[in-house]
């Protein structure tokens, strides 16, 4: 049994997309994190290239490390396990990250986790909110994801209640910025611009909002019906030689969106005697998403657990609390020579 005095410290790996992300936690206490972004490169493209993706974590993964061992104030044997990131993302980045994290553990004797990067944003939480309840409903939506999760045990048992069929959140409102012509990456862009529109100026559709679509998927979402709306209101206002309305087009767009969201998460929540709503994931930092969520759990009684922004993007500490859980729960670790997985499932942990 791990007493307090014995909190296991995990260094974990983040290396899915075009942050290097490395942290180090003692139990559920972070003692540091530190990210690397590539971002800036990718903007001229309009859009992430894995090549310079995968270069800038080579560069960036020893600088990080060294960094986050020296602002901790630890060494590299005091480390207990590593957690790094296995899937779901690019293959190349995941690559170097899982690369690096291997030969560590090698060297050092000691554990290796490759974890869910998805469920690591809903892990994250635990460092700022404290313990899980015995289960609760997972909401991630990010770039890639919109998904609903049946969270029994954060570590073993993860249930999927359903997801996007198309388009996720974060990738339809990177689109609909492109659309306006804002800049990469365009979903901060219009979660501002939303904030000084009128929500209802526009009467977007809600995906899968027919009753059949709601009996059939139920804890589904869809997004592009809703993106090709957006385009077709666009396009037709520039035929007439009309000024766009950004403002009112993204805050109309926005709550179509969150509306979706929202609606499921909670009723998910319901339908499976929940008290507990965990979000994670980039798009969790929208302002819309987060005001409405807390409005309709209100009503509910549920209580709503969101992880500060800074964790809301990709970041080491998602992995080291995800490998936490995991350490603590007496898991097997990653064979070596594990092979990350670009499409890792939700239900799926660890590798």
């Amino acid at each position: 049994m791990i007493t307090e005095k014995k909190q296991p410290l995990i260094l974990g790996v983040e290396s899915t997309c075009d942050e290097t992300g490395l942290a180090l936690v003692r139990g559920h206490e972070l003692l540091v994190d530190r990210t690397a972004s590539s971002m800036d490169q990718h903007a001229r493209y309009g859009g992430i290239i894995p090549e310079i993706a995968s270069r800038a974590h080579l560069e960036s993964f020893l600088p990080a490390l060294d960094s986050a061992l020296e602002e901790a104030g630890v060494a590299l044997a005091d480390i207990d396990a590593i957690a790094c990131s296995a899937g779901p993302g690019l293959i190349g980045s995941l690559t170097v990250g899982n690369c690096g994290a291997k030969s560590l553990a090698s060297a050092l004797g000691i554990p290796l986790y490759g974890v869910n990067h998805v469920i690591g944003h809903l892990a994250v939480d635990q460092l700022v909110d404290g313990p899980f309840p015995e289960k609760f409903i997972g909401l991630v939506v990010s770039g890639g994801h919109s998904n609903l999760l049946l969270v029994n045990d954060i570590a073993t048992d993860i249930v999927e209640l359903g997801g996007t069929l198309d388009d996720a959140a974060g990738e339809a409102f990177d689109k609909v910025g492109r659309l306006l012509g804002l800049p990469y990456p365009g979903g901060p862009h219009v979660d501002r611009q939303g904030q000084q529109g009128n929500p209802q100026a526009i009467a977007f559709p809600r995906g899968l909002s027919r009753a059949k679509d709601r009996e059939t998927h139920r804890w589904d979402f869809s997004f592009s019906g809703l993106k090709t709306a957006v385009a077709r209101y666009i396009e037709s206002l520039q035929k007439e030689g009309r000024e766009l309305p950004v403002a009112d087009i993204c805050a109309s767009f926005s709550e179509a969106v969150n509306d979706s969201l929202t609606a499921k998460a909670i009723a998910a929540c319901v339908a499976h005697d929940c008290d507990t709503l965990v979000i994670g994931g980039g798009f969790s930092a929208n302002s819309r998403l987060r005001s409405l969520l807390q409005e309709r759990a209100a009503k509910e009684s549920i209580t709503v657990r969101m992880p500060p922004l800074r964790y809301c993007t990709d970041n080491g500490a998602q992995i080291a609390a995800l490998g936490v859980n995991l350490y603590r729960a007496g898991v097997s670790p990653s064979s070596l020579d594990f092979s990350p997985d670009s499409s890792m499932p939700l239900t799926v942990t660890h590798i």
